[in-house]
Parts: structure tokens; sequence; C-alpha cells
């Protein structure tokens, strides 16, 4: 693991932002069997500030023949509803429909990785016709055939080139390529992050994709720590309960999340992308979670509110109780299940 960057290249505490009003979203990839038009009435009924529209072919299918019309379409409805957006990548099997999340970024075949690449390129100018936030990817688990330090190395020279030509498409429409750890994958922490980082020069265009859940999950850092060692490079936020040492997406309350801290650290390094919420094996009662999600969120912002910032109040009846962190320790061996 590369070490945390140095001092010198966070801001000074005199130049940090003044704290933000959170804005919240929630992921289509949880609400998979409503038609995004429903999805996206659904969540702006709710009071939602946005959505995590995740490509794939119940939804917004990059490979339609009709693509542009349909991507028009939803650029406007979103306007009709006042909805930010930021595109996420993370479809199982948009790609292939026998290999989850296959072909990756690392797929030993270089024609299989430019496949994963295509998408992604596909996806910055679906983000630019929307006007989305930013476009959110991950980089997939090292190959099976492949082990040891030799292939490792192997695999973050080909994630580094296969990436170099989606942030040539994310430089040129101004929308930032936001890389997510993610547990199991080669890029799974915040260190694997800087590595890739430093191997591409810190690139303007590339970003980082924080979920919370993930935080809890595995870095050392508490979620609210990783938020502040993360915000100069924070482009979007994935957000949802989980326990130590366990992959596995939870309801807020069924994890040991504490969760103002969480926001009132988003709130105070001035975050003002989407905070969304990533419940995708909770599909089958997706309306059910999306109702529930956003007055906790709210309660936990506002339990947390820093001096001088107005964040939104909880409307009708107060959100169910959540519980605060537990001092866990890692129990057996780390799960690496990925949504």
């Amino acid at each position: 693991m590369n070490p945390q960057p140095s001092p010198q290249s966070r801001p000074h505490p005199d130049a940090l932002p003044t704290p933000h009003p959170l804005r919240f979203s929630y992921g289509t990839n949880g609400l998979t069997d409503l038609r995004l038009d429903d999805a996206l009435s659904l969540l702006a009924d709710l009071g939602y500030d946005g959505v995590g529209l995740t490509l794939d072919h119940m939804h917004l299918d990059p490979f339609a023949p009709d693509l542009a019309a349909r991507t028009r379409g939803i650029a406007r409805r979103l306007d009709e509803l006042g909805l930010g957006v930021t595109l996420e990548t993370g479809a199982r099997y948009v790609l292939d429909p026998r290999r989850k999340h296959g072909p990756s970024l690392l797929d030993p075949d270089p024609a299989q990785r430019a496949r994963r690449v295509d998408l992604l390129v596909r996806a910055v100018g679906i983000a630019r016709d929307l006007g989305a936030h930013a476009v959110h990817c991950f980089s997939g688990v090292l190959p099976e055939e492949e082990s040891g330090t030799v292939a490792e190395d192997t695999a973050w020279k080909r994630l580094a080139e296969a990436l170099t030509p989606v942030l040539d498409a994310a430089t040129d429409a101004a929308i930032p390529l936001a890389v997510e750890p993610e547990p199991g994958h080669l890029l799974a922490t915040l260190d694997d992050f800087h590595r890739l980082r430093t191997t591409l020069g810190s690139p303007d265009a590339l970003g980082l994709t924080l979920d919370i859940g993930h935080c809890q999950c595995l870095e050392p850092r508490s979620p609210a720590d990783c938020v502040r060692a993360a915000a100069p490079w924070l482009k979007h936020v994935q957000i949802e309960d989980m326990r130590r040492g366990v992959h596995e997406h939870l309801p807020f309350g069924d994890g040991e999340i504490d969760f103002p801290p969480v926001l009132e650290a988003l709130a105070a390094v001035g975050y003002q992308g989407l905070v969304s919420v990533e419940l995708p094996r909770h599909s089958h009662a997706g309306p059910h979670f999306a109702q529930q999600s956003l007055p906790f969120l709210q309660h936990a912002a506002s339990s947390s509110a820093p001096r001088g910032v107005t964040l939104p109040t909880v409307p009708g009846e107060g959100p169910t109780a959540f519980e605060g962190a537990a001092e866990t320790a890692f129990e057996g061996a780390f799960e690496g299940r990925t949504p």
C-alpha cells in the first residue's frame, strides 16, 4: 500500500470550504423493479435531491439503438423533477450475461478490457448529455488465474492503461471520473486510490467515489475520518449501513455506523455532490427503503449540523432511531462479497 499523501498535498485549514448543506439521492440499482420514470417520480415525490443512475438494461441501456433520444428524454425529465444525477457503472451483467461485473478493466484479454473501456467512455458521453455530476467506476477483481506480486503489478499497469482513454474523455467532457474503492477488488482502499492517482500523475479528471459502508467494513480509520482524508478528491458519495469486516449493504440502523459524525464531516469539508443511498440487494422493497432512508439521513444530518449551516428538516413523522457505532473486531476471514 502507498502511504497517505503528504501534508503539503492537503488544503491548509484556513482554505477549507465552509460547511455545505448535503444533497441526498437514491441509487436506481436499488429500484430495479420500477420503470425508470416511475423511480424518478418516486424519488422526487419523497423529497430526494437527485438520483444515482446505473446504466443497465432495465433503466438506461448504454447499448440501446435509441440511446441518444432516450438520454435526451431522461435529461428533460430530471430537469422537470429538479433532480441532480450521478452516473453509476456497476451493473452486474450489462456487458456479459454470464459473468458478474465482467469483463473488467483487469481482464487478461485486451479485447475484453476494451469492452469495459468502451462502456466507461460511453458513460462519460451520457453523463455529459444528462448534466451529471460525475461518472462512477471501479477496478474489478484480480483474475482468478492470476496471483502473486508480479500478477498484481501487471494488474495495476492494466488498470492505469485502461483508464487513460476514459480520463481523456472525462477531461474533454469536463466531468470527473470517480473511482470507487471496492472490497475484494484490486483497488479496495483509499491507499489503493492514492496508488492509482500517483501512477497516473494526479490528473484533474480523476476523482473518488467514497462508499461510507466500505469505510466501516475495512478501512483503519472511522468513516468520518475517511471523509476528511478523502475530501480533496471527493466527487461522489455512496451511503448505507454496514458492519466491520462484512461486505453487506444494510438498511440504516441494521449495521454499526454512527451517521451524524459522517454527515457532519461531509458538510464541514464542503462536499457539494450527491450522497446516494446504495442498497442494491433491496430492490424487492425499493420504494419502502427509499421512503425510510431519506428521513433517517435528514435526521442524522440535522442532529450534527455545524453552526451556521442550515440542513433540511424531517418532514412528517420522525425516522426510526439509529444505533451508535459499535466497537468490533474482525471475526473470521474478511468476506469479499460485492453488491
